[in-house]
Formats: C-alpha cells, structure tokens, sequence
C-alpha cells in the first residue's frame, strides 16, 4: 500500500484532512484505505507526549502497524504529529523495503491557531497547553529536499487538498529502489557475522571511552567509520549493549553486501535511536 505520511503541529488539522484523502480514494478508486494514527492505538496524548519512553513506544507501535499493513496495492495513512525528522527517514527506509510509494502531508498553521483549536475541542480531546507548547518547540519542519520528505504537500487551513496531485504521487509515482540498508540479501561473506560482531563493539568501546572526556553535543569518531556520533546526551553501557543486539538482529536479516559499511551503518543507527 502507498502510504501517507501526516505531519504537523497537534491540532493543524491533520484528522481532518485524513478523513478527506481517505474518502475521496474511497469514492474514486477501488482501494482500500487504512487509518493508523494516535486515536486509533487509544493513547492518553497528555500523558504520552509528556513522557519520552511512552512517546518512543507510541512511535514504534505506528510503525508496527504501518509495517504489518504496508504493501503495493491499498492506501495506508499514518495520522500523527511524526514531528521527528529522524522518524520520518525510519518511515522512508520502511516504505523503500516495502517498494512502495509514498508522500508526505503538512498541515501548516500558526501555534497560534493550533492552541484556539485546541481549546475548541472536547474537554477529554484537549492537550494542556505546556504539552502543546513543547510539542510546538520541539517540531522539526519537512523539508522537500529531503527525499524522505518528498513529495511534500503543504497545506494552510484554508486550502484544499490538492487530490489529484497527491493520488499521482501515490499511484503513479515508481516507489523509490531499495538499497544494501533496506533490501533482504543473503550473507555473502564467511566472515560477515565476525566483523559485525567485531566492529560494533569497537564502536561502542569507542563511545563508552570517548564519553570521559566529552559533553553533550560533541561529535564522537569511532573506528572504521567516516560519519560521527552525535552525542546528544550521555548513554550508559546497558543502553548501548541494548542498541548493539537490536542492530545486529536486524542486519543478520538484512546484512550489506560491503562489510566496509558497517561501522556507519551503526552509527547511522545511533544517532537516530539516541535523538
């Protein structure tokens, strides 16, 4: 399923505009459509998006969701704040493994906007307004010259939807190629387990030491990789041991072709589960 991607400040409109896309590929095609989006998990918002675990865990359940849903036939709408630029490339990764298309839907509207609509809702619907001004400070805008924000359709509160457009992306856009990170591969390499093995261990060794001497915000070089952790904040070994198996799980079901990759692989992988 192509899917959509929403994005915007709480209360910019973005259920709104689901439920039109969603209706208007109803009525005009014969495809299905799947909402997955913070009402449909059933969240407390206040109480998730006050709390940077269950904010995290709420994330990896959309995707979840998303992952068991995606394919190349139906339309998948994930309707949420994915205000995080690192989540929108997870979502990108996930959908050129599917081999699918994809867009992104902005919902452009002023804090000032977003906070009278707040109020305008339900007592229960309602988020306080401290969560709201954090999740306003916090929101990192799409940019179009990203490929994981392209094609990328902002949308004022008084605009239409441009739906033609948006069903051209989706339907008759080639989905973007899989690559050595994305696509399934079979081990190519007697000694690939060895050296992934190895060389993430070095990098959290690496890490671990080089936290001794450094504060949040430095950048941190670790062997066998051109790229830099950045690090934003200080991650013990129990954290880091935890990254390390959850990123050779998943590239013993997805391992790269070049060995020599790994090391920014990983980092790669760091710097978007730290941020």
């Amino acid at each position: 399923m192509p899917l959509v991607v929403m994005c915007g400040f709480p209360c910019s409109g973005k259920s709104r505009r689901t439920q039109e896309l969603k209706e208007y590929i109803l009525k005009n095609t014969d495809r299905k459509v799947y909402v997955v989006g913070d009402e449909t998990v059933g969240i407390e918002q206040n109480s998730v998006y006050a709390d940077s675990q269950k904010e995290k865990n709420l994330r990896g359940e959309l995707r979840a969701d998303v992952e068991r849903k995606v394919n190349k036939d139906d339309v998948v709408i994930l309707d949420s704040l994915n205000y995080i630029k690192g989540y929108r490339y997870e979502l990108f990764c996930l959908i050129k493994h599917a081999q699918t298309p994809h867009c992104l839907i902005y919902c452009l509207t002023s804090p000032d906007v977003s906070s009278t609509w707040n109020n305008n809702r339900a007592r229960e619907k309602q988020y306080t307004q401290q969560i709201l001004d954090a999740l306003v400070m916090r929101f990192e805008a799409p940019d179009s010259r990203n490929r994981w924000d392209s094609p990328l359709f902002t949308i004022q509160k008084d605009d239409p939807l441009p739906f033609e457009a948006i069903s051209d992306a989706i339907f008759h856009r080639k989905a973007p190629p899989p690559n050595q990170s994305t696509q399934s591969q079979p081990l190519s390499s007697s000694n690939f387990l060895y050296e992934l093995d190895k060389v993430t261990q070095d990098v959290v060794t690496a890490v671990l030491n080089a936290q001794k001497t450094s504060v949040p915000g430095d950048l941190i070089a670790v062997p066998e990789a051109s790229e830099k952790i950045e690090l934003t904040r200080s991650l013990n070994m129990a954290e880091l041991r935890k990254l390390r198996r959850q990123f050779i799980s998943y590239t013993k079901m997805h391992p790269t072709e070049n060995i020599g990759k790994i090391a920014n692989m990983f980092v790669q992988y760091l710097n978007k589960s730290i941020h």
